[in-house]
């Protein structure tokens, strides 16, 4: 084991096996805690090198846990990293005005990790004096059919763009080509009139203007080449740069679509409440607001709440009547792990066929009554005690059939990640106002 420590504090089990794996990978020992007050206890007798904190925890919250551990000069210098389905730079700026330095989402990568390890020093740098060049590892195949070794990856573009890209460069190479001959044509043009007809011909010096003129488009032929060359790279950067958007446009993809139909939402609940007296049958149809859950958050806690809050303050100072309509669709997730020990959402690059499980077993062991948590219940009473009736919530389960995004159809092929980003997009939260 690892001479460093870490100390993981979660109420999910899920969520610390997972962290602890990864943690493990680093050669790093790992103990956990199920509570806030737990953590505080284990800090009386043991001093980790590290500690990630959850941030929405029952009894004391994560917040309350970093300000307490900073606030005792005998723990006050352990860093501490939050390790929550939150996000933001406002909920970043609070974490680092209380003591942390940093947040970690749970949808981590390897390299999330990494680099947190690096930034606190915990492990040591990537390369040592003696390697000055990266050395690509072989990585071992399941399947392969000599039992040797490779790496399987996927195109970067759709074949009609990797098409398009082949197109230019094809049409760059024909362009330097045809300059260069006429280039050729010209100089060999120009030392034959340089030189009188006659036999005399091969005894007379040919003018340096000749010369000079020859240079010059030798020149012009070498430039064109180099641009060619540049434009290759071009070419080359514009190809990696598109896989890097595509991979960001599909990580931000639910965030991104609920915050536009929220915004429609609210527009249209505006542009009706500014015509006075109006009835609610004349508003124009509004459509859900789509809220995306990550994977092990709490449908109706968290950000989500925030949003059910505001919205109802909104309808409520508008007077409007009607019945809202919360409804927490559960997405269908690859996962690995067991019931003991709790399921995490594995590395995007793993194949489908390695799922432990395809589902979502947190959602799936809730009642109806569980659904609504405390501070959503008591919002719901405050709501309905201040519209005297008038606006009411109701709460429910989405049909799982009713899909935003299809999922992929499984193959030998078939990733992890492809198949969780429909299950992200699928785990969602729909709020319909009257």
């Amino acid at each position: 084991m690892g001479a460093k420590r870490a100390l993981i504090v979660d109420d999910s089990k899920s969520a610390r096996v997972f962290l602890a794996r990864v943690l493990e990978n680093y050669d790093i020992d790992v103990d956990s805690a199920e509570s806030a007050e737990a953590a505080i206890e284990y800090l009386t007798s043991n001093r980790p090198d590290v500690i990630f904190m959850d941030h929405l925890m029952p009894g004391m919250d994560g917040f309350q846990a970093v300000q307490a551990i900073k606030n005792d000069p005998r723990t006050a210098t352990i860093p501490i990293m939050m390790y929550t389905s939150q996000e933001g730079e406002l909920y970043l700026g609070q974490a680092r005005a209380l003591g942390a330095v940093g947040v970690l989402p749970k949808q981590i990568k390897p390299t999330d990790v990494s680099k947190v390890l690096y930034q606190l020093h915990l492990v040591p740098d990537r390369r040592n004096p003696e390697q000055a060049t990266f050395t690509p590892i072989n990585l071992r195949v399941e399947g392969a059919p000599d039992g040797g070794s490779g790496v399987t990856s996927k195109a970067l573009t759709e074949s009609p763009l990797r098409e398009h890209f082949a197109d230019l460069r094809r049409a760059l190479v024909a362009g330097i080509d045809t300059q260069t001959d006429r280039i050729t044509a010209e100089v060999r043009a120009l030392l034959l009139e340089s030189l009188p007809p006659g036999p005399q011909t091969a005894a007379r010096a040919i003018p340096p203007w000749a010369w000079l003129v020859a240079c010059t488009l030798l020149a012009v032929g070498l430039a064109g080449a180099a641009a060619w060359w540049r434009s290759a790279k071009l070419l080359e950067a514009m190809q990696s740069e598109l896989t890097q958007q595509r991979e960001r446009g599909a990580a931000i993809f639910g965030a991104a679509g609920a915050a536009t139909e929220a915004g429609n939402a609210t527009g249209a609940m505006e542009a009706a409440a500014a015509q006075p007296g109006s009835p609610s049958a004349q508003r124009p149809e509004i459509r859900p607001i789509i809220v995306p859950v990550p994977y092990g958050a709490d449908a109706l806690g968290g950000a989500r709440l925030e949003i059910i809050r505001r919205l109802l303050d909104r309808l409520t100072q508008q007077k409007v009547s009607g019945v809202v309509e919360v409804r927490a669709f559960a997405g269908r997730f690859c996962l690995v792990g067991n019931s003991v020990d709790g399921f995490a959402v594995p590395p995007d690059e793993m194949p489908f066929a390695k799922c432990d499980t395809v589902g979502n077993p947190a959602d799936e062991v809730l009642s109806p009554t569980q659904r609504t948590p405390l501070a959503l219940a008591n919002l719901i009473a405050s709501v309905g005690s201040a519209t005297h009736g008038a606006l009411q919530v109701q709460v429910s389960g989405g049909d799982p059939d009713n899909l935003r995004a299809p999922y992929p159809t499984v193959a030998g092929d078939l990733t992890a990640g492809d198949w969780n980003r429909a299950g992200s997009a699928n785990n969602r939260v729909e709020i319909r106002i009257p």
